[in-house]
């Protein structure tokens, strides 16, 4: 990304009303983290530039409308402060862990949200759920495993044409690992930004891939094996 792309978006995140929910949301994730641990990131400013910025400078990669799927969604990044710049989008939350569940229900009915569902599962058990196989223009998940296990999770609610976008730190040898894992789920990589968060608050790396073909059915396989044995 280019050196604007830092200005562009802490310039969106003053805008009156998403500063107002972003302040808001920020409010219940300090609240909420005393009770559930949702995230080590507590500091205002911090959680501004990880968690706030790092969410929305994807947004360009989301379709106009798209129905997105995000995996393993913890505290809510990035799809809240996704949904809070871009209301067009839509989301399926899937997570596995019943109280961040909670938490992301009462975010979301807070900051008066809509077209978001918080839905209780794993990944691997939607991957193979026709209600949720191949039905979604975009998978995001960013902080949940490395890129040859998260592909496995993410790819399978993926239809084809749409797009997988995975928030990464440093992931050169991640990308080489999962080249595999993207050849066999039926992926290709189009884009592959990298970027410095302000304040040298950490490298990051966006990784969007297309899908080419359907994901054969044997995937994902389930019992631990995408982490176990990953492709």
């Amino acid at each position: 990304m280019d050196t604007q792309w830092a200005q562009k978006y802490l310039d969106i995140l003053e805008r009156d009303e998403i500063a107002q929910k972003m302040q808001a949301f920020y409010d219940l994730l300090v609240f909420y983290n005393e009770k559930f641990n949702l995230t080590r990131i507590i500091g205002r400013e911090e959680c501004r530039i990880k968690h706030f910025l790092d969410s929305i400078c994807a947004e360009t990669y989301f379709p106009a409308g798209a129905n997105v799927a995000e995996i393993g969604s913890g505290a809510g990044f990035p799809s809240l402060p996704l949904k809070i710049v871009r209301d067009d989008l839509s989301f399926a939350l899937v997570e596995s862990v019943e109280k961040k569940c909670v938490f992301l229900r009462e975010a979301v009915k807070e900051l008066g949200l809509k077209n978001i569902q918080v839905i209780h599962m794993r990944a691997e058990d939607g991957g193979k759920n026709r209600a949720y196989r191949e039905k979604f223009d975009v998978c995001c998940a960013r902080a949940v495993a490395r890129l040859n296990t998260l592909s496995e999770y993410c790819v399978p609610f993926v239809k084809i044409g749409g797009r997988f976008i995975a928030y990464k730190g440093s992931a050169e040898e991640e990308l080489r690992e999962a080249e595999n894992a993207f050849r066999v789920l039926g992926v290709k990589t189009v884009a592959c930004e990298r970027y410095d968060l302000p304040e040298e608050m950490g490298k990051r790396t966006l990784i969007v891939a297309e899908k080419i073909f359907s994901t054969p059915a044997a995937y994902p396989r389930g019992n631990g094996k995408e982490r176990g044995k990953p492709l």
